[in-house]
């Protein structure tokens, strides 16, 4: 769906980049699309930095423990193995076993494709290469990039858009899609983001719309906590979804109805479905009062009963 329609038919065409607002509903046929979930790798971090969880063992924990079989790595805890091509065909190996698909890998920490020194930018986009090829091994659809660089708007959008056409020039021929998630700064702007990549035309680069991260003023764009400056966050998906390739469910916090405390799942998943988005929604449980387990049990149960009462 292209972008102007779908944001005409919610309603949200105004061009103020902060505190909008969408319609309670939206009028549109919600019955069709299939719920299909996967588990974004963070959501268990702090088992693997603990040693509680092998990173290894990423897939055969996702399938096993939570009865999910499409997975979302993160590049940092593999960074030593990057380029480590029997190391992936293992990787891949394990995930095929265990009859899990791997979606996509998170990358961070491999600087910034929108930096406005072009030797710092081209450097940054060879930097990324190999997640590219390590996704492809994988048989990953997909890497999700940070748009981060140069913070005075014109030179980054300028420069984002040199990184992005650059690194799409070495991925879609391995039938790789690059992705900008809503991660702070700049890439919080969804409306900036979606006019960079409709400047950018090519159908290997898209979005990976986050429900949370959507501060403004801070890298990572956290929105757990309280922020300066924050995009509204559903007017932020709306932009987003007509190029997603790729969804998170953000969650921080369940109420004793299961409803998460920050976040209007209802609201946010009537606009997937409206956008008519067929690919996997991510389970990235990010809270602290509930152990990581417990958060990704409810986050996942929120997403099937909010899903299945839209029918």
């Amino acid at each position: 769906m292209r972008r102007r329609n779908f944001l005409k038919q919610l309603g949200v065409m105004s061009a103020t980049p902060v505190l909008c607002s969408l319609p309670a509903r939206y009028p549109t046929d919600l019955a069709a699309a299939e719920l299909k979930l996967s588990l974004a790798q963070w959501s268990l971090h702090r088992e693997i930095e603990d040693g509680s969880l092998d990173p290894n063992d990423f897939a055969l924990a996702a399938i096993s423990r939570y009865d999910l079989d499409a997975v979302e790595y993160v590049n940092s805890f593999y960074a030593m193995k990057a380029e480590d091509q029997k190391f992936w065909r293992e990787m891949r190996r394990r995930a095929d076993d265990a009859g899990v698909k791997s979606l996509l890998i998170m990358v961070d920490e491999e600087g910034d494709l929108g930096d406005g020194n072009s030797g710092k930018r081209k450097t940054s986009v060879d930097n990324h290469h190999k997640w590219v090829d390590a996704a492809k091994i994988l048989g990953c659809h997909s890497i999700r990039v940070n748009a981060f660089g140069s913070d005075q708007k014109d030179v980054f959008r300028e420069a984002i858009v040199d990184g992005l056409s650059r690194l799409v020039e070495y991925a879609a021929p391995e039938s790789i899609n690059i992705l900008i998630e809503n991660h702070g700064l700049f890439s919080s702007d969804a409306q900036l983001i979606a006019d960079i990549i409709d400047e950018v035309n090519h159908p290997n680069v898209g979005t990976l719309p986050d429900f949370g991260n959507w501060c403004l003023s801070a890298k990572w764009g956290s929105t757990q906590h309280d922020c300066d400056r924050a995009y509204d966050r559903y007017h932020g998906v709306a932009e987003f979804l007509p190029s997603a390739k790729a969804v998170s469910a953000k969650s921080y916090d369940f109420d004793a109805d299961g409803r998460e405390t920050k976040i209007d799942y209802y609201k946010m998943l009537e606009m997937v479905k409206a956008s008519e988005f067929e690919g996997y929604i991510g389970i990235e449980y990010e809270g602290q009062r509930l152990s990581e387990h417990e958060g990704i049990l409810a986050t996942k149960a929120l997403l099937e009963k909010v899903w299945n009462s839209l029918d």
